[in-house]
């Protein structure tokens, strides 16, 4: 369920690429957007381990 304060980002991809990120996405058990949020979790934890903790000003929080 999407929470008030979250963000909302609209993405256009090429067919093709929504075609395979749809099938890995039910594969591994996820929704679409699901797996998305998997995917770019997985990208900050990856670059805070190699270049660094992102502070996250309190007015964002």
């Amino acid at each position: 369920m999407r929470k008030k304060d979250n963000k909302h980002l609209g993405l256009v991809i090429p067919p093709a690429m929504h075609y395979k990120l749809k099938y890995i996405a039910e594969f591994e058990g996820r929704t679409m957007s699901g797996h998305v949020l998997y995917l770019i979790r997985q990208n900050i934890k990856e670059f805070e381990e190699r270049d660094g903790r992102i502070d996250v000003p309190s007015e964002v929080k």
